[in-house]
């Protein structure tokens, strides 16, 4: 999946591509819209917290990060002449704790910041746009893309993500 993000300028123009979308077999939970706090969305399908933080690919990188850090730990307190001794498990549970604690830490700051790749927006959603988040298979990617700018020419195409959770 991969992600489509479009700049759109009013709500009406925002329910025809998301009418639109369903017809080309989009499901609904793959279309998510986001609009200045307190503009009213009636029946358009709301970005989530997933979509408005950056909670997964911090997860992620704490996860690598942590998981990195904790073997090496564990491969250091192999090395080290302290008397015990320390077989691959205990290299497993140094990586394993770490991956643990850095996706952890990692998430809660991805949560506290909000998303990367949103504010690039900021300024034309506090001026009143709309900015739309299509997840859609690779293979549709294009398709999808002209289908929107050739009935909406007024939608600004701003990019995709080059993955996304499903």
């Amino acid at each position: 999946m991969r992600r489509i993000y479009f700049l759109v300028p009013d709500i009406q123009i925002t329910k025809k591509i998301v009418d639109e979308l369903l017809l080309a077999r989009i499901e609904e939970r793959h279309i998510h819209v986001l609009a200045k706090r307190g503009t009213y969305l009636e029946d358009l399908p709301e970005a989530s917290f997933m979509q408005k933080t950056d909670f997964l690919p911090s997860l992620e990188q704490g996860l690598a990060l942590g998981g990195a850090t904790g073997l090496l730990a564990g491969l250091v307190a192999m090395a080290l002449p302290t008397g015990l001794v320390l077989g691959g498990g205990a290299v497993l549970a140094a990586s394993l704790a770490g991956a643990g604690i850095g996706g952890l830490m990692s998430s809660m700051v991805g949560i506290s910041i909000g998303s990367r790749r949103i504010a690039q927006f900021q300024a034309a959603i506090e001026n009143g746009e709309f900015l739309m988040m299509v997840d859609v298979p690779r293979e549709r990617l294009e398709a999808i893309e002209n289908a929107i700018r050739k009935h909406h020419p007024e939608a600004e195409c701003e990019g995709t993500d080059p993955h996304t959770f499903p």
